[in-house]
């Protein structure tokens, strides 16, 4: 295959996704890896698409909404760590709200270790990560799917997902989000999913964010809640000093992934 025509299919994938990882270019282009980021390379010289940890994705992707697979490529390590920290903020037996995003899809992983949870979530990964590992294990947990319409990053929003959260009382909502900024507070891309959100925060008793450090500053269309309104806020180490002076100021508690080990919410 011709160079041309790697770039061609690796265009292609980034505009049906969203974004695309440099591991499934190679085995879909059988290449090197090297060959792989050699392409990318050369595509986003021409402003073609943006460079990230692990792939590439849209240009644009850090201002609008990108696909799942898009936001999967982004801050990896730091999303990892974000979400074994907040799942240890979680008391076995407790009743637990899930959003939809791919920090809060890492965390479903650590939860599923977490024993007689029931996890009502509007995300589809997250749904589906926790029946796959608690249908292995006899006495796991259970999982409630909102409903409603499917978004770019497969969250499950509009009327059916908003009526549907209104009845319902959680003890803890894990709740990702795009920006967190000192006066916009917790923002979305998405109109829709911001209302959705919206909801789950109303009816969380703990409010728990997770947002890596990139999300400092960045503002979304669509409000979710003022920073006041979050107990728990969960980030990475390379969030700035002036950053964590607000941020500690303004929410219940801020913890930093890998500082400490967070005990459960009471």
């Amino acid at each position: 295959m011709l160079a041309r025509q790697r770039q061609e299919r690796i265009l292609e994938e980034v505009r049906s996704h969203g974004g695309v990882r440099v591991s499934d270019l190679v085995s879909a282009l059988g290449v090197s890896e090297m060959t792989v980021r050699r392409d990318i390379t050369i595509l986003a010289g021409q402003g073609l698409v943006a460079r990230v940890h692990g792939g590439a994705t849209a240009p644009s992707a850090r201002a609008e909404e990108p696909g799942f697979t898009a936001k999967q490529l982004m801050a990896p390590d730091e999303k990892e760590a974000i979400a074994r920290a907040a799942a240890a903020l979680v008391a076995p037996g407790a009743s637990v709200a899930v959003s939809a995003g791919t920090t809060t899809h890492a965390v479903a992983a650590a939860l599923a270790e977490v024993p007689g949870l029931t996890v009502v979530t509007n995300s589809l990964p997250v749904a589906q990560a926790l029946h796959e590992a608690w249908s292995q294990r006899p006495g796991g947990g259970s999982v409630v799917l909102t409903g409603g319409e499917r978004t770019p990053s497969d969250a499950l929003v509009g009327p059916v997902a908003v009526a549907a959260l209104r009845s319902l009382h959680v003890d803890v909502l894990l709740l990702g989000v795009h920006g967190v900024d000192e006066h916009a507070g917790l923002t979305t891309p998405n109109l829709a999913e911001g209302e959705t959100n919206r909801a789950l925060v109303a009816a969380a008793r703990h409010v728990v964010v997770l947002a890596d450090s990139s999300k400092w500053g960045v503002v979304g269309l669509a409000s979710i809640a003022d920073l006041e309104a979050v107990d728990v806020l969960v980030t990475d180490g390379g969030l700035p000093a002036a950053a964590r002076e607000v941020l500690a100021a303004r929410v219940g508690r801020l913890v930093v992934a890998g500082d400490e080990v967070p005990t459960p919410l009471s």
